[in-house]
Order: structure tokens, then C-alpha cells, then sequence
């Protein structure tokens, strides 16, 4: 038996849509419900894993106390920093950086936001952190809480698809979704599933 990972996204949170990258941003009342109630006849894991920003880790937290489960924050687990495009939505971005935001939705590997980390070097720290779980985990169960993009990246590679294609995959609040470990030791995308 190899590892099994669950992929929880974080809940609504206080300042709402666009772009929230390292914002710090807390959960809301809903969030809280969302990701709760996502949970309901899930599991069981034998570990927690949580980005470090409250969205993810707060609730992370409350669910290791309540199960007695160990949680790991991993660093590399983070969001994407969308540089100056932080914490502005893509109604804003229209009026002001549209031909920048469309080249980004077409290609998000060949067009950084101004100022924000490249999605190669994205790529490179997730992958490294879930090969690392994985590693240590060979046998175990975890549920990893995070972020939109985290989840984005790793969906896509699990279902083959090329890097421009990231995008299209949705990935709605407090959603949970299963993760096949052995797309990491792959140097390409897995074959779709």
C-alpha cells in the first residue's frame, strides 16, 4: 500500500474573491462551516498537512485538536504570490493590466504577474514539499489543506494536462479531492486518470 492524500482547499475568507496569494487572510464564519462539513464521512488520516497561512492553518489546527492527529505546517505549501496583482480581483485587473491578465489566463507558465513569483518556481516548491510528504509518509494517510493554485497545479498533472491548460481546473472552496502520489515521481504530467 502507498500513501493516500486528500486535498482540502481553505473556505471562504474575510476579504473575499480576487487574487489573495500571501495575503493573510482569516476565515470566515461560512469558511469555517464550508470546510467542516466537507470533512463529514471523510478520512480517516493519520496526519494533517497545512499550508502556513491562517486560511488553511487555523482550521488545520482546530481539526488536530479535535481528532488528536499530528499536523505538520509546511512552508512550501504557501500560495502563489501574485505580486503587485495581490488582493485585487480580475474585474479590477481588466481596467488596469488587461492585456498582462489575458496573456496570464492564456499561458500562466510564459506570464508572471508583475512582481510575483514565476509558476516554474510554483511548481518547483510544491512538487519538492509533496514529494517530500509523500517520502515520509509511504504508507500513510494525510490530508493536505490548502490553496486554490496548490490544488490547481497538482489536479492538472494528475489528469495529464499541459502547463496552459492549469487554469481550467476548478477548484471551489472547501472542496475535496483525492491525489495520486505516484504523479510526483513522474517527470511529465500523469496519464489522465
Amino acid at each position: 500500500m502507498s500513501a493516500r492524500i486528500d486535498l482540502l482547499r481553505h473556505g471562504e475568507t474575510e476579504r473575499g474573491g480576487g487574487l489573495r496569494g500571501s495575503l493573510d487572510d482569516a476565515l470566515t464564519a461560512r469558511g469555517w462551516q464550508q470546510m467542516r462539513q466537507a470533512l463529514v464521512g471523510a478520512g480517516p488520516w493519520d496526519v494533517l498537512v497545512s499550508s502556513p497561512l491562517q486560511r488553511c492553518a487555523a482550521f488545520a489546527t482546530e481539526l488536530a485538536e479535535s481528532t488528536g492527529l499530528p499536523l505538520i505546517i509546511e512552508p512550501d505549501l504557501r500560495e502563489l504570490h501574485f505580486g503587485l496583482w495581490e488582493g485585487r480581483t480580475a474585474a479590477e485587473l481588466m481596467q488596469t493590466h488587461a492585456e498582462a491578465l489575458g496573456l496570464f489566463w492564456a499561458d500562466p507558465y510564459g506570464h508572471t504577474p508583475p512582481f510575483g513569483e514565476p509558476l516554474v518556481a510554483f511548481e518547483a516548491r510544491t512538487l519538492a514539499a509533496m514529494q517530500r510528504l509523500v517520502a515520509r509518509f509511504r504508507q500513510g494517510r494525510v490530508l493536505v489543506i490548502g490553496h486554490g493554485g496548490v490544488m490547481r497545479l497538482l489536479l492538472a498533472r494528475q489528469r495529464g494536462l499541459p502547463r496552459e491548460r492549469l487554469l481550467e481546473v476548478e477548484v471551489g472552496h472547501a472542496s475535496l479531492h483525492g491525489f495520486d502520489p505516484a504523479c510526483l515521481a513522474e517527470a511529465p504530467p500523469c496519464s489522465p486518470c
